[in-house]
């Protein structure tokens, strides 16, 4: 893996870009990572990736609450599917959150 010095974006590859991808830098501006950072980028990504899968399953959960919320069985079950709506909204916004801090501490590849 390599990092460019101009803007951070990681290459996968035996060798980096003759251009970076993201900012144009030449390939001289790339460092070869070590292999501990190699391991961080990686466990950044899934981790990282695991909270877009949450991100968009609380999309579905959401969807399926309005649905329940305008079904409007009863006072009970709207209770429920408001819950559950305001719950996914706050787990959503802590995902974002959470995420924006990976990218502050460099936790992102």
């Amino acid at each position: 893996m390599w990092r460019c010095g101009s803007c951070g974006y990681v290459w996968d590859g035996e060798e980096p870009p003759d251009k970076c991808p993201k900012c144009g830098a030449a390939k001289e501006k790339y460092g070869k990572l070590e292999d501990k950072a190699m391991e961080l980028v990686e466990r950044s990504r899934f981790t990282n990736n695991l909270h877009i899968h949450l991100y968009a399953l609380l999309e579905q959960v959401m969807d399926v609450a309005e649905d329940g919320v305008d079904d409007n069985l009863d006072p009970g079950c709207v209770k429920v599917f408001k819950r559950a709506l305001e719950q996914a909204e706050i787990l959503q916004q802590s995902v974002k959150a959470e995420l924006q801090d990976h990218m502050n501490k460099g936790k992102w590849g």
